[in-house]
């Protein structure tokens, strides 16, 4: 990696790289400096990366995402209430077995107590993860920190503006 003062062709490169949205980690391969040695002169320098298409895609998988998890929840609950539909339904039992290897069945009202706990035990189950799949689709704020956190940023990178060049590392 280079080390020292950047040249005026490496200020150029960024110039010319960064409003593109390439990442700063391939600039610092292109020129032999470190990614954070890329950021930092680009701070100095007042250059931002002109991302937007980047941030509309992810904010898409993120919109898509959601949409997926909101099926998957309701699923979820539509498989819990179908166990417990089965709960106090009428169904078949069986068995096999015996020296002869024989097989017997019957209707009966409702499932025996064992089948019934199975039952009940994955309806829980099917409840427990539509419930984790709707607090994490929840807001909890993380739109508004994120905010913040990004005015924080630009505020930061507004008084890096104004601090004198100490060099491309420092």
């Amino acid at each position: 990696m280079a080390a020292g003062p950047y040249t005026p062709d490496e200020d150029a490169t960024l110039r010319r790289l960064i409003p593109q949205g390439i990442s700063q980690s391939e600039i610092g391969r292109q020129i032999g400096r470190t990614r954070g040695s890329v950021a930092n002169r680009a701070a100095k320098l007042g250059l931002r990366s002109d991302r937007t298409d980047t941030v509309r895609a992810t904010e898409a998988k993120v919109i898509d995402a959601k949409a997926r998890r909101a099926k998957l929840e309701l699923a979820l609950l539509e498989d819990a209430e179908e166990m417990r539909r089965r709960m106090f339904a009428p169904t078949t039992v069986y068995n096999f077995g015996g020296k002869d290897n024989t097989y017997n069945e019957r209707e009966v009202d409702e499932p025996p107590h064992a089948d019934k706990l199975k039952l009940m035990q994955a309806a829980g189950i099917a409840i427990d993860r539509s419930l984790k799949i709707a607090e994490h689709d929840s807001d909890t704020g993380v739109v508004e920190a994120v905010g913040a956190l990004d005015q924080i940023a630009d505020a930061m990178a507004e008084v890096a503006k104004t601090l004198p060049d100490m060099g491309p590392d420092q």
